[in-house]
């Protein structure tokens, strides 16, 4: 800082001092960035002190300082609409991916299933430094904006006899894969292999072939990350956590709770002595397929035992997890209940029925005297069948001939027993099911659970079990030919065929029992919602297997920003660019100004008090003369 002044000789009289305070200015300017430069003129000593200066320069320093400081608190990184980027983050995943942003990563994962295997590529960008937050991973677009996925057939599993063509098997997939990965980010890809219910039937010794194949072919052809732990045979436990991980990171229910948000849980986990923490409510799954059934929940409390032998059986279907990246901290440990009660599909129950009505009509024919085979004259009446629908069911060479009855309230009482309910336990097939708190929970119910409330109901969405029971009586006993009307004046979901019309009465019954004796559903549960996407997009197990994956991948882009921060560049620590310290030196340097006037005021006070004596002694002395 520069500063100038001319003031008069301390020797002056008291009227040349006022002139000189009057008319003279104390001028200093402020050497700053051109941005902030500035020039201020203070009237003389004497007219400030009349204008009552001070308070009103200390005053403008504030407002200076404050001004300051809000602008830098509004332009904050953590102040920039959290809100906005998440909906903007949502609306970028149905774009099509940038490859050219070189900063982004790349994964891709093989789901090999039974009936043929599928490639999917994943992609997320930087991690965005806070430790408590997960990667922001997204399925790859192409510049058509299709998700990047292809499917072959069959499944690997039919290559148990020639395990040498394992790698062969796949290369169409992952050259696919590859072709939509800039070449330069192949080193950097991470290649998952991950095996499903097909390999699974297989014994250990075939299954570690196919593999063995896989890990020493595939890293010759393609310069993908690839090793042999990322390649192997998942659990159906591991499946249905992998599900559940995906669902919920798409609903955005690992993201923080903000204050006041409506679906909060208390959560302990129970490994480790923590206080309860407050966080998100996740959202359960229900998948009901053609061959069996699958559901998985968070299990947020602590969890009690009746005994030794249900803390046995539950060890297998609890599963706890840490998804963050750290593992002292709880605060993205799940503890999961998932379970898959095989046989219990829309398709294989009504097998089971089947199997059973078939058996006990031929019981009944023989004990009544009456010929084996199909009898024409007198056909069961099924109340799982819409009224008036006329099949025959064939086992072993026995044919029964079938009418339908179409009362779907008796269908019930018949479907139930094939629950395997015992002595009204929680669960049903006798499995232990953890505890649900149905008064702070929600689900989400798909494929079979879809498809039995949207196809003909058309009441997909969120489940009421009122309105579920009267469209499935109404729907049982519409006559079968006006059912068919119906599809034919495409009154139903285009998706809806004859074998839904047919099957539609048993299955809507069987999913009623299910959700509400099987697995204890209140009646008036209202947090269950059927959906067959979510966010328009259907939603794949192979993204909750990524998530998890790569869950220690934001340690890396942490300890580099901490390095980056450490030896950060010269400009960001000079005070042109460091705002507080910039509003501290303005603070600084308008003190010192209130100081140094501080300062003449108390000069101009002694050479006033000077002044005042040396006129009273030249008037004393005056009077002496005269006297």
């Amino acid at each position: 800082m520069l500063i100038r002044t001319r003031l008069a000789a301390s020797d002056v009289d008291q009227s040349t001092w006022e002139r000189v305070c009057c008319h003279e200015l104390i001028n200093f300017s402020c050497l700053l960035p051109a941005s902030w430069h500035f020039s201020v003129s203070v009237l003389s000593l004497g007219c400030l002190c009349r204008q009552r200066a001070f308070p009103l320069l200390f005053v403008t320093c504030c407002v200076l300082l404050l001004l300051g400081l809000y602008q830098l608190e509004l332009w904050h990184p953590s102040h920039q609409g959290v809100r906005a980027n998440k909906y903007l983050s949502l609306m970028e995943t149905m774009e099509a991916t940038d490859v050219s942003n070189p900063a982004l990563n790349y994964a891709i994962v093989v789901d090999c299933g039974s009936s043929g295997s599928r490639v999917f590529v994943y992609y997320w960008p930087p991690h965005n430094g806070n430790p408590h937050t997960l990667l922001d991973i997204r399925q790859m677009r192409d510049h058509d904006r299709a998700p990047v996925v292809k499917k072959i057939k069959p499944g690997i599993s039919t290559l148990a006899q020639t395990p040498n063509k394992a790698s062969d098997y796949l290369q169409p997939l992952l050259s696919f894969a590859a072709a939509h990965i800039p070449k330069q980010k192949h080193k950097e890809t991470t290649l998952y292999i991950l095996c499903t219910a097909g390999m699974r039937l297989l014994s250990d010794k075939q299954q570690a072939a196919i593999l063995e194949d896989l890990v020493t072919d595939i890293p010759a052809e393609f310069d993908f990350l690839f090793s042999s732990s990322q390649a192997e045979v998942i659990s159906g436990k591991q499946e249905g956590v992998y599900a559940w991980i995906g669902i919920n990171f798409v609903l955005g229910r690992f993201d923080h709770a903000e204050e006041g948000e409506y679906g909060i849980v208390e959560v302990t986990t129970g490994s480790q002595n923590h206080e309860p923490t407050s966080r998100r409510r996740t959202v359960g799954i229900i998948d009901m397929g053609g061959a069996s059934l699958q559901i998985a929940y968070e299990v947020p409390g602590a969890v009690v035992f009746s005994s030794p032998e249900q803390e046995e059986a539950a060890k297998s279907l609890l599963a706890e997890i840490n998804l963050g990246c750290d593992l002292e901290h709880t605060r993205h440990v799940y503890r999961i209940y998932v379970t898959t009660f095989l046989g219990f599909g829309g398709n294989m129950a009504r097998q089971r029925y089947e199997d059973d009505l078939v058996n006990m009509t031929l019981i009944k024919s023989r004990s009544t005297g009456a010929q084996t085979g199909m009898q024409e004259s007198s056909p069961h009446l099924d109340p799982c069948f819409p009224r008036g629908l006329s099949d025959i069911v064939e086992r072993d060479g026995q044919k029964v001939h079938i009418r339908g009855l179409g009362d779907w309230a008796q269908c019930q009482e018949l479907v139930r027993p094939f629950l395997g309910l015992s002595n009204g336990t929680m669960s049903f097939n006798g499995k232990y099911q953890a505890p649900i708190d149905f008064g702070n929970s929600e689900f989400y119910g798909f494929s079979e659970l879809y498809y039995c409330t949207e196809d003909v109901l058309r009441i997909g969405g969120q489940y009421n079990s009122s309105k579920y029971s009267k469209s499935a009586m109404d729907y049982c006993s519409t006559n079968w030919n006006t059912l068919k009307q119906r599809l034919d004046s495409k009154l139903f979901s285009i998706q809806a065929d004859l074998s839904r019309l047919k099957y539609q009465c048993f299955k809507s019954a069987w999913m009623y029992e299910v959700l509400h004796s099987g697995f204890k559903f209140p009646k008036d549960y209202s947090n269950l919602r059927t959906a067959q996407l979510v966010y328009n997009k259907e939603v794949q197990w192979t993204l909750g297997a990524i998530l998890f994956k790569t869950r220690f991948l934001p340690l890396r882009d942490l300890q580099q920003e901490s390095f980056r921060q450490s030896h950060t560049n010269w400009l960001r620590t000079s005070f042109v660019y460091n705002h507080y310290l910039l509003f501290a030196c303005i603070l600084v340097v308008l003190l010192a100004i209130l100081l140094y006037i501080l300062r003449l005021r108390r000069i101009h006070q002694r050479e006033q008090r000077q002044a005042d004596a040396l006129d009273l002694l030249w008037t004393e002395e005056g009077e002496a003369l005269l006297a």
